[in-house]
């Protein structure tokens, strides 16, 4: 199973903590710090750990040390671990730690809120935990902040239709925009959906929108198998031809047909601009890993007490670019296409008019980048915003 993969089968279990409501997440960030706290474990806590991952906990450290050790131009990624003085159970776990990561004693919170912002571009101002009484505190930190290679038009939310064109003024438009890419596809989990991709250098922003029937759930792990698929086979692999499809108004698009000297097809998007800002209890989904985690570390340091494991993330998606940031941390304190008819030509505009799905994938740079088709942050969306001129 390869890493996009394994990120893939992560997601759907963290997607569990979004309980079908507005939020953005990034279950890399998460799988980054169980990976690298992988070897503290032993026994029953490995097990659970490995299953977590979805590899064995050797594969999965030597994924993220990799990972780390080849930073990506588009997305901002550290890691550290801190520990306070007198905790000698902890130093063979620290040695299997890579160079990239920080290790030191417990910092301040005025250091920790300055290691937080320095590391989401200053989208996170203050560290989501508190520092004061922590004895471990193993953390990573996910950023990107990027503008489209060709910025939306918008246009009037009227022509989203469905309720949220009552609620907004204007949405984003994308037709025919070099590093735009829209098309229709049929996906496992939630059927035929309407996708629509933003292209930035180094990143893709996908989001997929399903029948309102569709669970969150569904809608999201379908999400990320559509980025995943575009990233390894294209466009001809998973796209539906507009003429395999009935002309006039669906719940999610409209086709039109009409004789022109440029046969063929195209498939324009309209959807709101967003923003989201969430906070997630890790260890409220027990099959994420955390808690196994926590214990294997408490073992090591001989510590006893609540462990506090937490993602605090946002991200914005507009007219002009995508922005994006996600510190996680585990502490503990001390105590195949039909042929077109000629002549014809099809044109579809899909509309993202209810709660759809997205997910933010890295775009690798050189061959064998571990980084290549890699979904760095995901999103519900249910709670629109006007876009701005």
């Amino acid at each position: 199973m390869t890493l996009p993969d394994l990120m893939c089968r992560y997601a759907e279990r963290f997607a569990a903590l979004g309980r079908g409501e507005h939020h953005v997440a990034s279950p890399l960030g998460a799988w980054l710090v169980l990976a690298l706290a992988a070897p503290a474990a032993s026994g029953e806590l490995a097990d659970e750990i490995a299953d977590a991952l979805g590899a064995d906990v050797d594969a999965a450290h030597r994924a993220a040390v990799e990972l780390l050790a080849h930073p990506h131009p588009a997305v901002s990624a550290a890691a550290a671990a801190w520990v306070r003085e007198g905790l000698p159970g902890l130093n063979a776990w620290l040695s299997t730690l890579p160079a990239e990561v920080e290790t030191g004693p417990i910092p301040t919170q005025g250091q920790a809120d300055s290691w937080a912002r320095e590391h989401t571009l200053g989208l996170i101002d203050r560290f989501p935990v508190d520092t004061s009484d922590l004895a471990v505190l193993l953390v990573s930190a996910l950023a990107t902040r990027v503008t489209w290679l060709t910025r939306f038009d918008t246009a009037d939310a009227a022509d989203l239709r469905g309720p949220w064109s009552s609620t907004l003024h204007r949405v984003l438009r994308a037709s025919r925009l070099p590093g735009h890419d829209a098309y229709i596809t049929e996906t496992e989990r939630a059927g035929r959906v309407a996708v629509h991709r933003a292209l930035a250098d180094g990143l893709v922003v996908t989001s997929v929108i399903a029948e309102a029937t569709a669970a969150p759930g569904d809608v999201l792990a379908a999400a990320h198998d559509v980025a995943v698929a575009r990233a390894q086979h294209g466009a001809d692999a998973v796209s539906v031809s507009l003429f395999d499809l009935p002309l006039g108004d669906h719940a999610l698009w409209t086709i039109t047909e009409e004789e022109g000297v440029n046969p063929g097809e195209h498939v324009d998007a309209l959807l709101p601009a967003w923003h989201a800002n969430s906070a997630h209890d890790l260890t409220a989904e027990p099959k994420l890993g955390f808690v196994a985690a926590g214990h294997a570390l408490q073992q090591l340091a001989r510590l006893k007490g609540p462990i506090d494991a937490k993602q605090t993330a946002l991200a914005r998606y507009g007219r002009r670019g995508f922005e994006a940031a996600a510190v996680t941390h585990v502490a503990m304190a001390t105590s195949a296409r039909r042929a077109e008819p000629s002549g014809l030509h099809r044109t579809a505009t899909l509309r993202f008019g209810h709660p759809y799905a997205v997910v933010a994938t890295a775009h690798g740079t050189e061959p064998d980048d571990p980084w290549e088709g890699l979904p760095v942050f995901s999103a519900w969306i249910s709670k629109p915003e006007d876009a701005q001129e």
